[in-house]
């Protein structure tokens, strides 16, 4: 990369943060102009209902999988951060519920439950109330220690619910006539935000996704064993070499003549994109990897992305280490097909070599690259920590010089860039991407 390029996750992040600003700044002034409410508390309560709304777009922006932010960012981190602005939203909305019920019970001089009650009978109210409940309802199933104990087809669908508050959020501030009307620059504001946000939602997570399939009507070409436990799967289609699709990145695949519609995984590509072909390649951790070596030749495929950023898109320098962990070799082997320049270096980390996924063609193409591989084996506990900052140094010297992309388990990926922060390899230099949908 050039001297004086802005890299594409520093671009992102400025646009994104800058977009967060903008708005923000355009609603307190809105509020400050126009935001009086009937009393003080009532005042207090509109200034976090606004700021509510703001929440909910940049939340609809974050899981819109719009490919510009997805390709720089990443979903994991985009995911991520929907997550701690939803938790944020919460107790957003919950104040505003609160000061909402106690502006009003002073201003009518009653108790806060008979002033709740009165507000029920009112359709704004009424709705703002359901949609608060709802967010209550998805953030106490998006707790870890909940989380971890639904399967995630149960905690998606209960996720989804969250589309049903921002739609009833929308009406109850367009019914809330002192949100939308307060003046003209306020309701062209809003509507335009407003449409922005779901208009960006429709067209990523469900426009785009459907014209693709019909488009390129991805099917089923080979099955083909890699282990006992592994397996590839090759998928055709039409014009493919029109789908915007890098190695590193991965999709979400559906097969629904195989399995039903709701079951999907995310699965990198184990192969550059060459046009003519996608190719996944999973390990059996469940019923539906493991179903994927049954797939009759001809299935049809859904399939929704690519998508992530764990691509060379984000290559600083002109050396490449490769970390990989078990089944995570897949999108690291697809990176090396673009390795065509510059030193690379592949830790391929594994309990034996029996479970050496794709080793045969890692090592042909690190041959035909002129690199090196070390297949690190052992189990955790193990002799000496293999991704420990000493252990890393030895095998790689110059590893503060390289790019790192890094691909694996959870703990061995933590454990990773634990090392990498104190050998103090540059932030920007660093690549790792959890796969995953929740």
């Amino acid at each position: 990369m050039r001297r004086g390029t802005v890299l594409p996750v520093v671009a992102a992040r400025w646009a994104l943060w800058s977009f967060v600003f903008v708005n923000v700044v355009i609603v307190e002034v809105l509020f400050f102009t126009v935001g009086e409410g009937k009393n003080g508390v009532l005042t207090v309560a509109k200034f976090f209902g606004l700021h509510a709304a703001v929440l909910m777009l940049f939340q609809l922006l974050l899981v819109a999988r719009l490919p510009w932010l997805d390709r720089r960012i990443g979903m994991d981190r985009l995911t991520a951060w929907h997550r701690w602005v939803g938790f944020t939203l919460l107790w957003t909305v919950l104040t505003h519920a609160f000061l909402v019920v106690l502006g009003y019970a002073r201003l009518d001089d009653a108790s806060m439950g008979k002033t709740f009650f009165a507000l029920a009978g009112v359709p704004a109210s009424l709705l703002g109330m359901w949609a608060a409940g709802i967010i209550v309802v998805v953030a106490a199933v998006s707790a870890r220690s909940v989380r971890r104990r639904l399967r995630y087809e149960v905690w998606h669908g209960l996720h989804l619910l969250l589309y049903l508050a921002l739609g009833l959020a929308f009406v109850h501030q367009l019914l809330e006539t002192t949100t939308f009307t307060s003046s003209t620059p306020a309701t062209i504001y809003w509507w335009a935000m407003w449409l922005f946000a779901f208009g960006a939602l429709v067209t990523g997570r469900i426009v785009t996704p459907v014209w693709r399939n019909a488009y390129h009507r991805f099917k089923v070409a080979a099955v083909v064993p890699e282990s006992d436990n592994v397996v590839s799967v090759h998928v055709t289609g039409r014009h493919l070499d029109k789908l915007p699709a890098r190695a590193g990145q991965f999709c979400i695949w559906r097969f629904p003549g195989h399995n039903h519609w709701w079951l999907a995984n995310p699965f990198s590509l184990s192969a550059a994109p060459d046009g003519q072909t996608l190719r996944l390649t999973a390990k059996a951790v469940g019923s539906t990897s493991a179903g994927l070596r049954n797939l009759p030749i001809g299935t049809r495929a859904f399939v929704e992305g690519p998508y992530g950023a764990f691509t060379s898109l984000h290559r600083t320098r002109p050396g490449a280490l490769l970390i990989a962990g078990g089944v995570g070799i897949t999108p690291v082997r697809a990176l090396l097909e673009e390795q065509t320049a510059g030193d690379v270096v592949v830790l391929y980390r594994v309990r034996s070599q029996d479970d050496a996924v794709l080793a045969g063609e890692v090592q042909a193409l690190i041959a035909d690259r002129g690199g090196r591989l070390h297949l690190l084996t052992g189990r955790t506990g193990e002799g000496t920590p293999p991704f420990e900052p000493d252990s890393l140094r030895a095998l790689v010297p110059d590893i503060t010089e390289r790019d790192v992309y890094v691909c694996g388990p959870p703990a061995m990926t933590s454990a990773v860039l634990s090392g990498l922060r104190s050998l103090n390899v540059p932030r920007l230099q660093v690549h790792a991407e959890r796969f995953g949908l929740g």
